[in-house]
């Protein structure tokens, strides 16, 4: 968090909000200090509460520091929201299966309500009879095994297409930037499988993505201070997040119109459908409780292509992350996938459950690099108890399931910040279905993301191919261990630095 926005949250809140929030504490501490048993927590100062306690540091690794000092469940106050951070494996599971129902719900900022229609998608939509039929939809007939199954040639399509753009940096001996290349791959594989093209606008598209998620990370003033009305008219943050809502349904109004006009002509009568082709003719079939508009349809599109381009795409970059500044793995995971496929010339997906090792190593990049180091924040809907601890309602709860990939006492034999593939032959049987609570990636109980199988098919076999074909180098670097690995700000936990890599090819592509 830079220091300048901390500057200006303490001018507006001195503000407008000094003597308001200093009486309602009062009066809240009044009445309910011997009625609940709230969990503890660092100090707090008037107006910002605990936000200090976060300065200048990455949130998910400032919460995990403060849990070690104050506990696995304890209390902030960001600004004025009350704010629980759970950081056990206990914790986690009393949150998300004990208590599922009672934090089945989302609070909705000023933010993220700008960007998603007042919580009228999947991933944000309140807790309700709204939230449970889009899920319906979503997990029968948007992201199914069979529906996943069925673009199975896209992602091959794509990833070829990824293979030669890599082959003809390394004819030339030339560094190939992977971030740019792996979002692109990424992002070109879902709009095909969501909108039935390569998006034109796939680079406006991505650059409205990647300012949504800058915005919805949670720290804006209009977010920590809700109730001001002074800091809503000052903060740019809601303008900014109706723009990138605009700008993207702008691009999806034109791509609806192209899918209505050609099933009214009839055009593409037998093509696989898209995801949009779904949407669209179960809002033509009626039927439904409450009946799908289209600003839902685009709210459902953005958070398909949103959740599955960003999530997939970054858990790519970390994973050649690891493996370079981790050659023994590496060597490996590459001795691996092409011992396998050394007689088909190329990785064909159907056969990929043949790599054992390399599943080990996506494993191990959910557990250090899960790709929402905090969980989507769920808000309790009635008072409930959490390890002893009191939850009022209408809390904010954070799951730092970052803290809980790295937590020593769900990760025995030492080093849990090491990333060792090999830990999980050696004992340790957690899985990311979310059954295993120290290993979340994607989530657990109601919430829980139902598009694991989409964004996994996307992230296995563009990393097996990579590795298949290539060796990969990153150039100047003489020690492996000193490559950087930092985090950048954001609700996902993206590379800061770019991934600025050298293919040498060394399994020839296949001619096509």
């Amino acid at each position: 968090m830079e220091d300048h926005q901390y500057t200006l949250y303490l001018v507006l809140a001195l503000v407008s909000l000094l003597v308001v929030l200093d009486k309602r504490r009062r009066r809240s501490a009044k009445s309910h200090e011997h009625e609940a048993r709230l969990p503890p927590g660092p100090w707090k100062l008037p107006v910002i509460g605990t936000l200090h306690h976060l300065a200048g540091q990455l949130p998910h690794r400032a919460m995990r520091d403060l849990a070690r000092r104050h506990g696995d469940v304890m209390l902030l106050r960001n600004g004025e929201v009350e704010t629980v951070v759970v950081s056990s494996r206990e914790a986690a599971r009393a949150v998300m299966k004990t208590h599922d129902a009672a934090f089945a719900s989302r609070p909705l900022s000023a933010t993220v309500a700008a960007i998603t229609c007042g919580g009228r998608d999947i991933i944000f939509a309140p807790y309700g009879e709204h939230w449970r039929q889009l899920r319906k939809i979503a997990i029968t007939e948007l992201l199914s095994a069979r529906r996943v199954l069925s673009f199975r040639p896209v992602r091959e399509q794509e990833v070829s297409a990824m293979l030669k753009a890599c082959a003809a940096a390394a004819a030339r001996s030339e560094p190939v930037e992977m971030r740019e290349r792996l979002a692109a791959l990424v992002a070109d594989a879902t709009a095909r499988a969501v909108l039935g093209d390569r998006c034109k606008d796939r680079d406006v598209f991505l650059r409205e993505l990647d300012r949504s998620i800058q915005l919805v990370a949670g720290f804006n003033p209009a977010d920590l201070w809700p109730s001001s009305w002074l800091v809503r008219r000052l903060s740019s943050s809601v303008r900014r997040a109706e723009e990138c809502r605009d700008t993207v349904h702008g691009i999806l109004d034109g791509i609806i119109k192209e899918h209505l006009e050609r099933m009214d002509s009839g055009a593409g009568a037998g093509e696989a459908e898209d995801l949009l082709d779904v949407l669209l003719k179960i809002q033509r079939d009626g039927g439904l409780q409450i009946p799908l508009d289209m600003v839902v349809i685009k709210a459902v599109i953005f958070d398909i292509f949103g959740a599955g381009s960003e999530t997939s795409s970054t858990t790519l970059e970390w994973a050649i992350s690891e493996l370079i500044r981790n050659p023994k793995a590496m060597r490996r995971a590459t001795a691996e996938v092409r011992q396998a496929f050394a007689g088909h010339g190329t990785v064909p997906e159907h056969a990929l459950g043949k790599l054992h090792y390399l599943h080990l190593v996506i494993r191990e990049t959910f557990r250090l690099h899960v790709p929402l180091p905090l969980l989507l924040p769920r808000e309790s809907q009635e008072p409930c108890r959490v390890l002893g601890y009191d939850v009022p309602r209408g809390t904010t709860t954070l799951v730092n399931v970052w803290a809980l990939g790295r937590d020593e006492r769900y990760w025995p034999g030492g080093d849990p910040d090491k990333f060792r593939p090999e830990r999980f032959e050696a004992g340790s049987a957690a899985d990311f279905k979310g059954v295993d609570f120290e290993l979340l990636p994607f989530g657990a109980g109601r919430r829980m993301c139902p598009g694991m199988a989409f964004g996994l098919a996307n992230v296995e076999l563009a990393l097996a191919s990579l590795l298949f074909h290539f060796d990969w180098e990153a150039p100047g670097l003489s020690d492996p261990t000193k490559f950087d690995m930092t985090e950048a700000f954001g609700i996902t936990a993206r590379r800061k630095a770019n991934l600025l890599l050298r293919p040498i090819l060394r399994v020839p592509l296949p001619d096509v």
